[in-house]
């Protein structure tokens, strides 16, 4: 019997482990495993100033061997339906998600019992707790703990096992590495509303050209490749993919698409829908959110879902803000009066070096 049990070790599930107080039991399950072949969550893999802010809160620095080539200052926005390109400046730095992932695990202290390459498959309510079932090399194996936590992204099988009815839109993320090609290695955000009314991405990192995007589930695939023959037609050429990797992503639209659970049972990051609107990015969330719940928990108070639910109002009131700012990125006649306008556009300056 644990006291806490943490389903996920992404960003937030491997924070709420390393902040917790030592002399709670703790279990963390997760999915990947340190080898390159493990599973590899399709992520533009770039630090938003805000998740920088929230490292540099615990005191944190990132390791060089975290870190890849080029370090990208400005992000090309490109609409393909109406042949429009802009150029606006971004601090991110750009990193390797896998390697990102895999340092902040090596911070959780050895008193978690760290469970590896193990899927949660089910989760069901007891009367001390939670009873978790997960499936690690086809062994089955069943843990109980007095709380849960759902750090397991946009597909939680906690959000899904215990709050069905609490559901979110989802995306399929869908993303393919290429030998680099470009001789000028850059970050971009793609629009055409013909192939997702999201945004789809392209960086580069050690010699490998990154394309993804965010499609609505059904026809995904065959808009993915609509949006490869797209950027060809525009000389931006992919070639054969050294690999593809998929996932789904949520989509928060409204308030009541945050949810923080109840009962003993917690969500944070992107299970919770605690992830930006208009840009997907999530790590900033996840590390504040994780915060928040570590420090609900160590405070050994009662009624401890009302008291995390409402230390991310002000989480949930950030992303609703993003949710008013959507529509001038993603409707096609508000993104062209804001490209048209040169509202905070940098003029880039091409030369043959």
């Amino acid at each position: 019997m644990y006291d806490i049990a943490i389903i996920g070790l992404g960003p937030g599930g491997a924070t709420l482990a390393r902040l917790l107080d030592p002399s709670f039991k703790v279990i963390a399950i997760d999915k990947k495993n340190e080898t390159k072949e493990s599973f590899h969550k399709p992520c533009g893999g770039l630090l938003a100033p805000d998740a920088q802010k929230a490292l540099s809160r615990f005191n944190l620095t990132l390791p060089k061997d975290v870190l890849v080539d080029p370090q990208i200052f400005a992000v090309k926005t490109i609409d393909l339906k109406r042949n429009l390109l802009r150029y606006y400046q971004r601090f991110y730095i750009n990193l390797d998600r896998r390697k990102f992932d895999n340092w902040l695990i090596s911070l959780i202290p050895e008193n978690v019992e760290i469970v590896k390459n193990s899927v949660c498959t089910g989760i069901k309510k007891i009367e001390e707790g939670y009873e978790i079932t997960c499936a690690e090399n086809g062994v089955v194996h069943k843990v109980s703990s007095r709380f849960v936590v759902g750090a397991d992204g946009s597909n939680s099988v906690v959000r899904k096992a215990l709050f069905p009815k609490k559901k979110i839109k989802r995306y399929l993320s869908i993303q393919q590495r290429f030998p680099e090609r470009n001789n000028k290695p850059f970050y971009s955000s793609i629009f055409d509303k013909g192939i997702t009314d999201s945004y789809c991405w392209t960086i580069s990192k050690d010699n490998v050209f990154i394309l993804g995007g965010a499609f609505p589930v059904k026809g995904a695939k065959s808009k993915f490749e609509c949006l490869k023959a797209r950027l060809a037609e525009r000389g931006i050429e992919t070639g054969v993919p050294i690999k593809t990797e998929a996932c789904m992503v949520s989509m928060p639209r409204r308030l009541r698409d945050f949810y923080t659970g109840r009962n003993g049972a917690f969500l944070i990051g992107e299970a919770a829908g605690f992830i930006s609107p208009s840009s997907l990015e999530g790590i900033s969330y996840a590390l504040d959110s994780a915060f928040i719940l570590a420090k609900a928990i160590n405070s050994r108070r009662k009624h401890l879902n009302r008291k995390y639910k409402a230390a991310t109002l002000r989480i949930r009131l950030k992303l609703l803000a993003k949710c008013l700012k959507r529509p001038f990125m993603y409707r096609p006649v508000l993104r062209k009066i804001i490209m048209k306008s040169g509202i905070k556009t940098i003029k880039v300056i091409e030369s043959e070096t």
